[in-house]
């Protein structure tokens, strides 16, 4: 018999309940119902390339895909229909019973509902004409909605045992009914279901069970007694949930024909503006491009590449259907810096009609900012659920910012770790997968990385491809093997490569691989001088250059070396010289306060006269790379020659007038001396590039840029040979000791990548066995997946004691540590939180159990709180002491105790 309505359901199948609640829970099929309605319309929101890419992948005619993947999605929770779940809720197991459920002791054991779906439903698919391996892989990617892929063992071991006898026939009809009331056309001819089809499916099904979950937008109940006007009915709340979501339906930004000089003027919003030779030949090659593609770029810094990379997006999206752009960078401050230039491009192909001319007929695009932080940037909460009422084309919905959430927004810019946990097996990576598929991602920096997280950018390259998206990668100073392990990665034969000079592109499509070089916008030249590494001297040097005034920086390679800079110079400097300190190790709002001021002092347009005053910026690192930064001169510890010349690209960056003592460009490296090797040990960075470096740059006297970038770079990371003018010591500490010991790390991270990253290519039933679940750094107990190497870090946030409690401040107000805390106070804490690796600190906070004021609210669970008094917290022999102006110092309580940095 066919049932098409709930009351033709058998009592007991209709009693089996999803969702706990008075006054009668929610019905298990009307839930299946919401949740296949919920996938049906996130697919009709989806450009026609994901269906055509998918639809491929599971053997399905495009014209029946989206119901039958919605169908599937909605058998996700057909697992709770077995007793060890129907039991969990008292009212529900009584229903049960009086329609003729029995409860048996062993039945109860087994609750995994989700594997027990998976397990159930063995019995059911294969009556709908699939091949084992195909149906095997869906019920992977449906068992996967609790976080975790089930593995086949933990599906096969997940059927009840000794269940009462009306059971199976009660689940008999309920997927009969269910199945019948969608009726999904065409038999899959796929014989296996790849893995990267397992793993879409399983972002979508639990998407659309998060959506169908929220009673706000599924009230309980069957809404009609009709299975088909239930479903229709859910829709329409599908629709109306996505749309107060702010989850558009996908629109091409570029909708007419556009040169590029006409688009880089939308992107930029300026008028007049005329392309680069990288922006012309870099849209050259993408108005021939077919397919997803990788897009390579290897230029100078400050030649453009952040606006051809917003140039491809709209190439490529045009080109390819593609469902949007995430932006992925080395660190969150680089991410806040592009954020307002991702702002800019997004509004200047706001394509909606003004409302003093008709009704907006469309919702504002949706972005985010992708990183620990994000919630408490003051330009995502202007843009938080403004697309509610607000004629601004751009908005950040609160519903995509939640964790795991941010990459199913269209648009993103964030760190490059929030992608890579998609190439890992952490709650939920399948839905960063669903969200980056079919998407323009853009991998900023990617010199920037080691060999373990270069591994991981690898394997990430693999999953994108294999999802239908297309890559842009870009860099100042590549070397060649980093390179050609990037294209490996996407399938590229790098013997086909053809040799080109340096700035160069190179594309590769469905068509082939096409390559080009361009001219470039030389830098002036830049004089290369010596200095001794001792503190003094670089203290030295810096006010001997300020006396000839200018804007200048001192980047050092630790926040130690930064801070005791600092200390020197500040009482030795008139008080008309402006001295800013920049590092990691300052409270979050304190640290995007200082890059601001930066930004301000030092990332202005050029002019025709000198910058006024004088002013000098202390810095890590963090100074390095993406923040559009020009200085007068720059004096820098000893790097890789790759960060050297990072740092050296912002040396008269911009042309403008400068002061005459500074008219030509000078950089200073403390520890370039060719007579003396510079002292290797407990280095931040790997000691044989540092070796090679200082062997190769010592022998140069200037830097001309960019034609120098490509050639130094080549030389340290290659086989170029030492000068032969080195001493045989020295040669042999460089090219035998340092060397071999460089290789083994190597093979080390090269080996941990590989056993940490999700291959794309593997079985889905064999892909995750040597790949243990895990968790994102901070998100809970059990095993942390890392996405970057180094010493372990700890996030703290620095309260101070006060007379009834806890501060934010040394003189602010007080709050109890064990009551709960106001979202606003929460949000104020989270915004002070800071990192910290030291040792002595990492370990004793691991045992230190959060107050529950931190523990019970979801901004500050994961992080610990700093106690200060008087301004220290004493850990053993080593004192913290956060300083207004230091930011956070490590002190020594005693003499015999070497603070780290």
């Amino acid at each position: 018999m066919t049932t098409t309505r709930f009351s033709e359901l058998p009592a007991c199948s209709r009693a089996l309940w999803a969702k706990s609640g008075e006054p009668g829970g929610h019905g298990l099929l009307a839930h299946m119902l919401d949740v296949a309605a919920v996938a049906e319309t996130l697919l009709e929101r989806e450009p026609p390339a994901t269906h055509e890419c998918f639809a491929a992948q599971f053997g399905l005619p495009e014209s029946v895909f989206s119901r039958h993947v919605a169908a599937l999605a909605g058998l996700h929770d057909f697992g709770k229909a077995i007793p060890g779940f129907q039991a969990k809720w008292p009212a529900g197991r009584e229903r049960d019973e009086a329609h003729g459920l029995g409860f048996a002791e062993p039945s109860l054991r087994v609750t995994d509902h989700a594997c027990a779906g998976a397990a159930l439903l063995w019995r059911h698919l294969p009556a709908q004409g699939a091949e084992p391996g195909w149906i095997m892989g869906v019920l992977q990617a449906i068992g996967a909605h609790h976080g975790y892929n089930p593995s086949v063992p933990e599906i096969r071991t997940a059927v009840p045992a000794l269940e009462a006898p009306g059971w199976a026939p009660a689940r008999q009809a309920l997927f009969e009914a269910y199945w019948q009331a969608l009726a999904p056309e065409g038999v899959p001819a796929a014989d296996e279901l790849p893995l990267p089809a397992v793993a879409w499916l399983a972002g979508l099904t639990s998407v659309a069970d998060w959506i169908a979950s929220d009673p706000d937008w599924f009230p309980p109940g069957e809404r009609e007694d009709s299975l088909a006007g239930h479903f229709r009915q859910a829709g329409k709340l599908a629709a109306k949930a996505l749309e107060e979501i702010g989850w558009s339906p996908h629109r091409a930004l570029l909708r007419e024909p556009a040169t590029t000089d006409e688009l880089l003027g939308r992107i930029v919003r300026r008028e007049g503006v005329a392309a680069r030779s990288l922006q012309v030949e870099g849209d050259r090659l993408l108005s021939e491009a077919r397919g997803p593609s990788l897009l390579l770029v290897e230029a100078p810094m400050g030649e453009g590449k952040t606006e051809l990379a917003f140039l491809a997006h709209l190439r490529l999206q045009a080109a390819n259907d593609h469902r949007g752009l995430y932006v992925a960078l080395p660190t969150q401050a680089i991410g806040n810096a592009l954020f307002d230039r991702a702002l800019t491009f997004l509004r200047g192909f706001d394509d909606r009609q003004p409302l003093d001319r008709q009704p907006l007929d469309r919702q504002p695009l949706d972005i985010q900012l992708v990183h620990g932080g994000a919630a408490l940037d003051e330009r995502v909460q202007r843009l938080r659920d403004i697309h509610g009422g607000t004629d601004d084309s751009i908005a950040s919905s609160a519903w995509f910012s939640q964790r795991r959430r941010p990459l199913l927004s269209p648009y993103g810019v964030g760190t490059v770790d929030q992608a890579l946990f998609a190439a890992l097996n952490v709650k939920h990576h399948f839905v960063r997968l669903w969200g980056l598929a079919n998407r323009v991602v853009v991998l900023d920096e990617v010199h920037a990385y080691d060999v373990y997280t270069g591994g991981l950018i690898e394997s990430l390259l693999r999953w994108l491809r294999a999802l239908g998206s297309s890559v842009v990668l870009m860099s100042a100073t590549l070397p060649e093997q980093r390179r050609n392990a990037l294209l490996q990665a996407w399938g590229v034969a790098t013997e086909r490569v053809p040799e080109l000079p340096y700035p160069r592109l190179l594309l590769a499509d469905g068509r082939g691989l096409r390559a080009t070089t361009f001219d470039s916008r030389p830098l002036p030249p830049i004089a290369l001088e010596s200095l001794d590494e001792d503190l003094d001297d670089l203290a030295a040097c810096a006010l001997r250059l300020l006396d000839g005034g200018g804007h200048g920086a001192l980047i050092v390679n630790t926040v130690a070396r930064a801070q005791e800079l600092y200390r020197r110079l500040q009482p030795r400097l008139d008080e008309e010289v402006r001295l800013i300190l920049f590092h990691a190790r300052f409270p979050a709002d304190e640290r995007g306060m200082r890059e601001r001021q930066v930004l301000e002092a030092f990332g202005n347009a050029g002019t025709d006269r000198p910058r006024p005053g004088r002013c000098l910026l202390i810095a890590t690192q963090v100074a390095e790379q993406s923040l559009d930064i020009d200085f007068d001169f720059l004096i820098t510890d000893l790097a890789p020659v790759d960060l050297i010349l990072q740092r050296a690209g912002r040396l008269h960056r911009h042309r403008r007038a400068r002061v005459p003592a500074h008219a030509g460009a000078r950089l200073f490296v403390a520890g370039l001396d060719p007579r003396r090797l510079p002292g290797l040990e407990k280095t931040v960075y790997e000691p044989y590039l540092l070796g090679r470096t200082w062997a190769l740059l010592s022998r140069e006297t200037g830097l001309r840029l960019p034609w120098d970038i490509d050639r130094l770079v080549q030389a340290v990371y290659g086989d170029a040979p030492l000068p032969d003018d080195l001493d045989a010591q020295v040669r042999a500490r460089i090219e035998v000791e340092i060397h071999g010991e460089y290789l083994a790390r190597l093979k080390e991270e090269r080996q941990k990548a590989l056993n940490i990253a999700i291959d794309p290519s593997a079985a889905p039933q064999n892909a995750y066995l040597d790949k243990p679940r895990g968790n994102e750094e901070g998100e809970g107990p059990g095993l942390t997946k890392r996405t970057r190497l180094g010493d372990a870090a700890v996030a703290l946030v620095p309260v101070y004691r006060v007379p009834d409690g806890w501060s934010l401040r040394p003189d602010g107000e007080a709050f109890d540590p064990s009551l709960p805390l106001s979202d606003f106070l929460a949000r104020q804490l989270h915004g002070r939180r800071m990192k910290c690796s030291h040792g002595l600190v990492v370990s004793h906070f691991a045992g230190v159990e959060p107050p529950p004021s931190f523990a019970g609210h979801p901004l500050l669970g994961h992080l610990k709180p700093l106690l200060l008094e008087d301004g220290c917290h004493v850990i053993d022999r080593l004192v913290l002491r956060l300083d207004e102006h230091l930011g956070l110092v490590y002190e020594s309580a005693e003499a015999d105790i070497q603070p780290e940095d």
